[in-house]
C-alpha cells in the first residue's frame, strides 16, 4: 500500500532540489513518449522496453535525490510492469501503453502543481497507483480490464477499443445571413493563414471550432453560436502579430516575452471591434485567457466578471493545446489523456461548462 499522504497532501523538503527533478523530467518524459510511440508499433521489443525502464528508473533514482517522495510512489508501480514485460511474462497492449501514458501525465501535473504550491488531491493520485499496483501483479487475462478500471477511475471515461477524433456534424445554429456571412468567412480565412505557420496547427480551426460549438449546444445554447463561431475563428489571430520567436519558443519565457505572448487577445479583439456586429465575439476573444480564479490575463478577472463565451473558448483552446505538446514529442495525444488533463487543471476553467465539455468528449468516446 502506497503512503497516502505522500500522494495526497505531499511536503517539498527542498523546493531547490524539486527544480531540479522538474527540470529532468521535462526531457525523460519526452524520451518515454517517443519510446512508447514506437513500443506501440514493435511491442514485442525488448530493447525499447529495457530503455523505458531505464528511463522510469532514473526518475525513480531522481525524486529520491531529489525527495519527491511522490514521484517515486507513481513509477514504482510501472518499473514493475516493465521488468514483467522485459522478462515476457506479460505481453503489451494498447490499454497498458496508455495507462503508462496517462501515469506519465500525472507525474508532470503533480510536479508542475507542487512547484506552484497547489494541492493535488484533483488529480486523483491515489487511485492511479493503487490501480498500477493491481497491474503490476496481473495476469495477462486480466491486464486490460484492469487497465481500464484504472482510466476510467482516473479519468471519468471507460476507454473504448476506437476513438473518434471528430465531435460528428453539428445542425445549422442560427446560420448567418449576408455580410456577417460573408465576414465569416474572412474571419475563417485568417485562422486558416494562421494554421500555415506551422504543420502542428494543421486542422485545429476546424477542431476547436466544433469543440466550442457542441459544447455550447449540449448546455442549451446560452451563447450566440455565430458569434462563438466568429470568436473560435479570431482568437488566436492576435498570434500573428507577435515575434514567432515568442510563441514558438519551446520552455521557460521571460518576464518580457511573457508580455508580449499576453498581448495577442487584445490584437484579435481588436479587430472585431472596428467591426459592426461583431461586439460579443470580441469580448470573447478579449478574455478566453482569463480563469477563474483571477490568474489569467490580459485583466486578471474572475468568475462572473469573464463572459461565457470565453470560458468555452478557453476550454477548447486548452484541450488543443495539450494535445499539440506531445504531437512535439512525437506521440499523438489520445483523447482520454487530452481531457483527463484539461479536467486536472484545478480552478483553470469555469466548473459550469466542464460538465458539457465532458459530454461532448464522452460522445467522441462512446461512439
Amino acid at each position: 500500500m502506497a503512503n497516502i499522504q505522500a500522494l495526497t497532501h505531499p511536503e517539498i523538503q527542498d523546493h531547490e532540489a524539486l527544480h531540479e527533478f522538474a527540470d529532468a523530467l521535462t526531457d525523460r518524459a519526452a524520451d518515454i513518449e517517443r519510446d512508447m510511440a514506437r513500443l506501440g508499433k514493435e511491442p514485442a521489443n525488448r530493447v525499447l522496453i529495457a530503455d523505458l525502464f531505464r528511463s522510469l528508473h532514473n526518475i525513480k533514482g531522481d525524486a529520491a535525490l531529489c525527495k519527491v517522495e511522490t514521484a517515486g510512489l507513481i513509477v514504482h508501480p510501472i518499473e514493475s510492469l516493465l521488468t514483467r514485460l522485459r522478462s515476457g511474462e506479460l505481453r503489451y497492449t494498447p490499454l497498458l501503453g496508455e495507462v503508462i501514458l496517462l501515469a506519465v501525465d500525472r507525474l508532470e501535473l503533480v510536479t508542475e502543481a507542487l512547484l506552484a504550491g497547489k494541492p493535488v488531491g484533483h488529480l486523483k493520485l491515489v487511485a492511479l497507483v493503487e490501480g498500477l499496483e493491481r497491474m503490476s501483479l496481473a495476469a495477462q487475462a486480466h491486464l486490460d480490464p484492469t487497465a481500464a478500471q484504472v482510466i476510467e477511475s482516473v479519468t471519468g471515461f471507460r476507454p473504448q477499443t476506437n476513438l473518434r477524433t471528430s465531435t460528428g456534424e453539428l445542425p445549422v445554429q442560427g446560420k448567418p445571413k449576408g455580410s456577417m456571412a460573408t465576414d465569416l468567412l474572412f474571419f475563417r480565412s485568417l485562422a486558416l493563414q494562421f494554421e500555415t505557420r506551422s504543420p502542428l496547427f494543421n486542422g485545429r480551426t476546424g477542431r476547436i471550432q466544433q469543440l466550442a460549438l457542441d459544447t455550447n449546444r449540449v448546455a442549451g445554447s446560452p451563447v450566440d453560436a455565430v458569434q462563438l463561431e466568429a470568436a473560435a475563428y479570431m482568437h488566436d489571430v492576435g498570434m500573428m502579430f507577435l515575434p514567432e520567436a515568442v510563441w514558438f519558443k519551446v520552455g521557460n519565457m521571460s518576464d518580457g516575452e511573457r508580455s508580449i505572448l499576453h498581448a495577442h487577445p487584445d490584437f484579435g479583439a481588436g479587430l472585431l471591434d472596428r467591426m459592426a456586429d461583431w461586439k460579443t465575439a470580441a469580448e470573447m476573444v478579449r478574455r478566453h485567457h482569463e480563469t477563474p480564479d483571477g490568474a489569467g490575463y490580459p485583466g486578471g478577472l474572475q468568475g462572473g466578471e469573464i463572459c461565457p463565451g470565453a470560458k468555452i473558448l478557453a476550454i477548447a483552446d486548452a484541450f488543443e493545446a495539450v494535445t499539440l505538446k506531445h504531437n512535439t514529442r512525437g506521440h499523438k495525444r489520445s483523447v482520454l489523456r487530452a481531457v483527463a488533463e484539461v479536467n486536472a487543471c484545478n480552478n483553470q476553467f469555469a466548473p459550469e461548462w466542464i460538465e458539457p465539455f465532458n459530454s461532448v468528449i464522452r460522445r467522441m468516446v462512446e461512439q
